[in-house]
């Protein structure tokens, strides 16, 4: 896991690709190259910031040149020792052990036909010294990040949105953007905050020619794997996932564990001991007085059960942080407006292991999206009966739950938040309810959030959402709802705070449920086997029901997230009414400031729970203030 930059026929060049490179420092602190080479009437220059994982010698140092072609790349090749010794076999003679020369080697004999034959999680740029051409690639699934910059022939990349604003010259906040962010509380995957940058999209290329031609293709396509998988046999779950997990294993370095004491890191742990026996897990838990605001479940002596079964090292890590000091922190390490307080939980998780000397942790981020896991998916179901209620008894529990309080000063209510967000999208249809299910507003409140000028946007980004999950002739509404989770919400937010949250404590997560034979596996098995009766990820726990214990298989679900509510009570509520009151959302137009008063007010009332909103109002408007002033290199658009 690395950072990596570069700039391709761009004034300065060098200059520009230094700057780029050392806003990535903290991806990499193991180590620091530079390349440079003409590229027919302009030249190109590459970086690369290193975290060393496999081949810890010079042989794996990077950017990586070789006989005429130069590699900057960040991540990991879980299939490298097959490549390897395919490649061998055709007569490459390899110097080292890292799968940088792996990938550049099978670049050189496939080009863009080796992208398909990759299994694991990559982004890197690749220059031609005899073609005069560089060509960026990113992974199947979009685990690791890649931004883009043109201007006129020109092109800048990076790992990280911030390190685009060394490029100089302004970066204007795209509004569309910020309103997709507000609906979601992060920046889908198809958009990004600044409009003149990109993400190259999962599974995709681009080739830059010499003579400004820009050329760009699709090797693989989730839409198209869905659709193939859904015909097929399903196979042994329980073997794939363990094949995945053990491949995840590959490094020179220790890895370790994230450990809640859920499924899906439980999982992953005992079949990463069965492989690593020892291996070190980590686990949080939160101040007893938070934790009883906020109704968690004690997620703790869980993790303590597996670890004790399986042999396993466990670190636990109690989270009291300085919201205060943390939110500016993880605004600016984030990159782009997210409004997840899971980031700080992986951030702090991830520092705790770098400061023992791990840098590889595996994460079961993915299994929710892939087999059904959220509540979300339940209750998506759930609602189709619902509508089959009698519409007078529907709209008399309506009103009954709407009286009910979310919280008291003492303590919150979960299952009362649950029932109003059910009752918030239950009536609606398909597509509508499963947006309206795990997004922040329904079109109305979002409309009276914002400028009025940007109700056209407003209509932009819901319509962007329907066009993506309609696309798709699966016949399996469970499969529609997992596939439209894999396209949007796990690059959008899950992959990219987990990124960016380890990469900012320079530790590399890895994800084995997010894995292309996994992918393949989950869409071969029909949405009825993914939810059964009220249990979602059945057939997940079919699985690990071979090695867990039922009481772990078919606990409740928890949840990595914090408590909202005691920060935003407590260490948060001056913040709160400085940026409501007087914040630069609400003084530039973009937010109305009654309308965010609204949502104060309620809150402390207890009638809803708005804390997750107000979260993600903090982190826009901290991201907000830094990407319109002088060091963010930002200005603000009006249309």
């Amino acid at each position: 896991m690395c950072g990596i930059a570069g700039t391709y026929r761009w004034p300065d060049g060098k200059l520009v690709t230094d700057r780029l490179t050392e806003t990535l420092a903290h991806r990499g602190p193991d180590g620091a190259g530079r390349y440079g080479h003409l590229a027919g009437d302009g030249e190109v220059h590459l970086g690369h910031c290193r975290l060393a994982i496999i081949d810890l010698s010079e042989t794996g140092a990077q950017p990586m040149a070789s006989d005429g072609l130069a590699l900057t790349y960040n991540g990991e090749l879980y299939n490298a020792p097959e490549l390897r010794a395919e490649l061998a076999a055709a007569g490459v003679r390899f110097r080292g052990t890292s799968d940088t020369e792996v990938l550049l080697e099978a670049w050189r004999r496939w080009g863009t036909d080796c992208l398909p034959r990759l299994r694991g999680m990559f982004a890197f740029g690749i220059f031609d010294e005899r073609t005069g051409e560089l060509a960026l690639a990113r992974d199947q699934l979009g685990i690791k990040p890649l931004f883009l910059l043109r201007r006129g022939e020109g092109l800048a990349f990076a790992s990280e949105l911030k390190a685009l604003a060394a490029t100089g010259g302004p970066l204007e906040v795209d509004p569309a953007a910020l309103v997709a962010s507000l609906l979601y509380y992060w920046v889908p995957d198809s958009r990004c905050a600044f409009r003149e940058a990109e993400k190259l999209p999962p599974g995709s290329w681009l080739r830059c020619r010499p003579d400004g031609r820009v050329e760009r293709g699709r090797y693989w396509n989730l839409r198209d794997v869905a659709h193939e998988a859904r015909d097929s046999e399903p196979p042994d779950l329980a073997a794939v996932v363990e094949e995945s997990t053990r491949r995840h294993l590959l490094s020179d370095v220790p890895v370790a564990t994230f450990l809640s004491g859920g499924l899906d890191s439980s999982y992953l742990t005992a079949l990463a001991a069965r492989h690593q026996p020892g291996i070190s897990a980590y686990t949080i838990g939160f101040r007893a007085e938070d934790a009883k605001f906020e109704a968690m479940p004690d997620d703790l002596r869980y993790a303590r059960r597996v670890a004790g079964r399986f042999g396993v090292d466990l670190h636990e890590i109690e989270i009291a942080p300085n919201v205060l000091d943390l939110l500016p922190q993880m605004t600016y390490y984030l990159d782009e407006p997210i409004g997840d307080p899971a980031a700080i939980n992986t951030f702090l998780i991830c520092s705790a292991a770098r400061e023992a000397g791990v840098k590889v942790m595996l994460s079961g981020m993915g299994a929710d999206e892939l087999f059904a896991g959220y509540r979300k998916h339940l209750a998506n179901l759930l609602a189709l009966r619902y509508q089959r209620v009698p519409r007078p008894l529907r709209r008399g529990v309506s009103r009954a739950v709407d009286r009910l309080p979310v919280a008291t000063s003492r303590r919150g209510y979960r299952s009362v938040r649950f029932a109003k967000r059910f009752l918030s999208f239950a009536d609606l249809p398909e597509e509508t309810a499963f947006r309206r299910s795990y997004t922040m507003y329904d079109q109305d409140e979002l409309l009276a959030l914002v400028d009025p000028d940007l109700a056209g946007t407003v209509e932009d980004v819901l319509t962007e959402h329907a066009d993506i999950y309609q696309d798709n002739d699966l016949d399996d509404f469970v499969n529609r709802m997992c596939l439209g989770d894999a396209r949007m919400f796990l690059p959008g937010l899950n992959l990219t705070y987990t990124d960016r949250s380890s990469m900012a404590a320079s530790t590399e997560v890895r994800v084995p449920y997010v894995d292309v034979e996994v992918v393949k596996a989950a869409f071969a098995v029909p949405g009825e086997r993914k939810i059964v009766g009220r249990q979602g990820k059945a057939v997940l726990k079919e699985a690990a029901a071979s090695i867990l214990s039922r009481e772990i298989v078919y606990r409740p679900k928890g949840l990595f997230s914090a408590p909202l509510r005691a920060w935003m009570s407590r260490d948060l509520a001056p913040l709160v009414r400085e940026v409501v009151n007087d914040g630069v959302l609400v003084r530039s137009g973009f937010l109305r400031r009654d309308a965010l008063q609204r949502l104060v007010a309620e809150d402390a009332a207890g009638q809803r729970d708005y804390s997750k909103h107000l979260w993600h109002v903090l982190t826009l408007e901290y991201w907000y203030r830094d990407a319109t002033s002088g060091s963010g290199q930002g200005t603000r658009s009006t249309a």
